[in-house]
């Protein structure tokens, strides 16, 4: 059985490295007493599948994750074991079982979206997503290599709550070998890192019509 699991990443886990999260939920599976399967070899692991990581410092309400069973269990009993054991920051939203040949999270991916919440107002905030939006090429640097930032941003805009704060939507690609950072796009605005709070708020897969061409 394949099972994979929504859940939320909160503010008590924010900065919670991915390598640590991973770690943290094959504890979590284990309290939750799931009959994990696991990998051959010499050095076996749990299987367990994360989709996209989530950069440092941001929280998250649409994380998912795979991980194998060796035997079927219903998706409410995974549900109510995980809920019994999930620690502080992970708060379980929901469990379904998909089959087990299913393309790995990280091979379907193809976006995902952040929210950004501005703790200061930022001057000429338009003009700025305007800059960036009617650019052709955004030329950044990411661990000594540049790349080309625009085409890894699907869309960018302001949006305003009822009581008159801006945000930011933020709609990145996610695909493998061009993945697209918030962090990146608020340096590029002017806006430092330390100034906002990110959160993902959605991951998109491709269709089952794409997995299967």
């Amino acid at each position: 059985m394949r099972a994979r699991i929504k859940f939320a990443k909160i503010e008590s886990m924010r900065f919670t490295s991915h390598l640590d999260l991973h770690r943290t939920l094959e504890r979590t599976f284990r309290r939750a007493q799931l009959p994990m399967k696991y990998s051959q070899g010499f050095n076996p692991r749990p299987k367990i599948n994360l989709a996209a990581a989530l950069p440092l410092g941001c929280t998250s309400q649409a994380e998912q994750v795979d991980v194998w069973l060796t035997e079927a269990l219903a998706v409410e009993v995974i549900k109510a074991r995980l809920l019994e054991v999930q620690p502080p920051g992970i708060e379980v939203r929901s469990v379904q079982s998909i089959p087990t040949d299913a393309p790995k999270l990280q091979r379907a991916i193809q976006s995902v979206e952040y929210i950004v919440e501005l703790n200061d107002p930022i001057d000429d905030l338009e003009n700025e997503v305007d800059r960036v939006l009617s650019a052709e090429h955004i030329k950044r640097e990411r661990r000594g290599k540049v790349y080309d930032l625009r085409p890894l941003i699907n869309s960018l805009e302001i949006i305003q709550t009822d009581s008159g704060q801006k945000l930011l939507r933020v709609h990145l690609a996610a695909r493998e070998g061009a993945t697209g950072r918030p962090d990146e796009v608020l340096n590029e605005l002017g806006i430092p890192v330390e100034s906002a709070r990110i959160e993902r708020t959605g991951l998109f897969f491709k269709t089952t019509e794409e997995n299967d061409s």
